[in-house]
């Protein structure tokens, strides 16, 4: 028997778009942007990056699904030799102003803007994301009628937050009336099938299923999707 469906949630960051692109780009650009103001700067390789993560989450908790005050944090701390203070903090903040702003240059996935449009004629579209891109900064943000970024959760998925706020936000509907749409097999698929929530998997990269629980539906073109909503749930 198919669920009265009535809202869908969808992730963001790989789900409407390729992120990796998106996010090497803002990353490479704001570090031009910032070395161009005081000098090479010794940015460190990956596991630099997380280490200091960790170090910063030590020292303020809520790091961990700020995202945005984590990336200015760490612009702070390799810019820990500028003074004074006053000048390094505007450099900080300039810096991430210009992050976000390319953090958001994104190209969407095909067919991602007039799927959304059909699904939001029949459906309540909401946003939860881990991430910091505001969907209300895109032309597609018109077809949504509400987004929970971590910061806002104060938590991160695939913790629960994120779709208990959706529902407070959404009067009178329950997990069973959600459909909740991602790539990540455990931040998405996970998150969402522990609360008894209606999933499907987007997997454009022909990724293996991983997991110990069910494969759910999945597709790998946002063309077919309105299709296959309405075939499963009518």
């Amino acid at each position: 028997m198919n669920r009265n469906i009535r809202m869908i949630t969808f992730d963001l960051d790989d789900t409407l778009w390729d992120n990796v692109p998106t996010i090497t780009k803002a990353e490479i650009e704001t570090r031009k942007w910032i070395e161009n103001k005081v000098g090479k700067i010794n940015w460190g390789d990956l596991d630099d990056f997380l280490s200091l993560r960790e170090e910063l989450i030590k020292e303020d908790e809520s790091i961990k699904w700020d995202i945005s005050k984590l990336r200015k944090e760490i612009f702070r701390k390799k810019l820990n030799h500028i003074t004074p203070v006053k000048h390094r903090d505007k450099i900080v903040n300039d810096a991430f102003t210009v992050f976000i702003s390319k953090r958001h240059e994104v190209k969407l996935f095909n067919g991602v803007e007039k799927a959304l449009k059909q699904l939001s004629n029949k459906y309540i579209l909401g946003v939860l994301t881990n991430g910091n891109a505001d969907i209300f900064r895109f032309n597609i943000g018109k077809y949504f009628s509400f987004s929970i970024s971590s910061l806002e959760a104060k938590n991160s998925k695939p913790n629960r937050a994120h779709f208990d706020k959706a529902i407070e936000i959404v009067p009178d509907i329950k997990f069973d009336e959600v459909l909740h749409i991602g790539d990540h097999q455990i931040n998405d698929i996970l998150a969402a099938y522990e609360l008894g929530i209606e999933v499907l998997w987007f997997n454009n990269n022909e990724s293996n299923w991983e997991q110990n629980f069910p494969k759910p539906n999945e597709f790998s073109s946002w063309k077919n999707l309105p299709k296959i909503v309405k075939n499963k749930y009518g």
